[in-house]
């Protein structure tokens, strides 16, 4: 991916901006009770539950606050219920879009998701519209400043890692989702540390976008990422850098 940017690398900056204002706390929080709800409390059985802990580690969460969402989920706690859905479209480009959210109000999420779709150029589909054009994988990112790619691709021929992906500020570790545990084991067989591990959606391929529809669809993804009830936001966007 050298010198192109796509979401990967503008959302790892921008989310660590956001993880300093403290706003990803109330995303991380409604992650650790959906999981919690689906899996219950105990992470040594629940995978989801684990990944959403990393997370929750990653962006300096307190243990206090990381605690009351998963009594909260599991229902140890009296909260409200809920739910994920799930909203696919297009923006500028024709750069496919998936948010995932978290809501406890699916008709007021899907009216204002639709909106933002809308202000910024872009279209609300269908379900499964795009989904086909990503894939389940697991995702390890680690912090480029004290490894080298080399380093992991040797974790790969130990262990099977699909890719390793430059993404500036830090790699990525792309793996089949029954992997990722022992990619990880290995990495820090290797002495090397990670930020983030969890299974998310990678494009299966990227288009490229000219620098008006780019800049375009950025707004449109930050936007999206702004609303309180998003998750994660995915696309498979490329904008060659000058």
């Amino acid at each position: 991916m050298s010198g192109h940017s796509h979401w990967a690398s503008i959302r790892h900056k921008k989310g660590a901006v956001d993880a300093k204002k403290g706003k990803a706390f109330s995303k991380v929080a409604r992650l650790l009770m959906v999981a919690a709800r689906e899996g219950g409390s105990d992470p040594k059985t629940n995978i989801k539950l684990q990944y959403a802990m990393e997370k929750a580690r990653s962006v300096n969460m307190p243990n206090e606050n990381v605690e009351r969402a998963i009594k909260k989920g599991a229902g140890e706690i009296d909260g409200v219920r809920m739910e994920t859905v799930v909203y696919e479209g297009y923006g500028s480009g024709g750069a496919a879009v998936i948010a995932e959210t978290l809501t406890d109000n699916r008709n007021r999420t899907s009216s204002e998701i639709r909106k933002l779709f809308e202000l910024n150029n872009g279209k609300l589909g269908e379900a499964n519209s795009v989904s086909w054009l990503f894939e389940r994988k697991g995702v390890i990112t680690i912090p480029a400043e004290n490894v080298q790619e080399d380093d992991l691709l040797s974790v790969g021929l130990d262990c099977g890692v699909e890719d390793v992906r430059s993404e500036g500020e830090i790699f990525e570790v792309i793996t089949d989702q029954k992997d990722i545990e022992k990619v990880k084991n290995t990495i820090k067989q290797k002495g090397l540390s990670y930020k983030t591990a969890e299974i998310t959606l990678v494009p299966k391929s990227y288009i490229n976008l000219n620098k008006q529809d780019g800049e375009k669809i950025l707004k449109l993804m930050e936007a999206l990422e702004d609303h309180d009830d998003i998750q994660n936001v995915y696309s498979n966007f490329d904008i060659p850098q000058e």
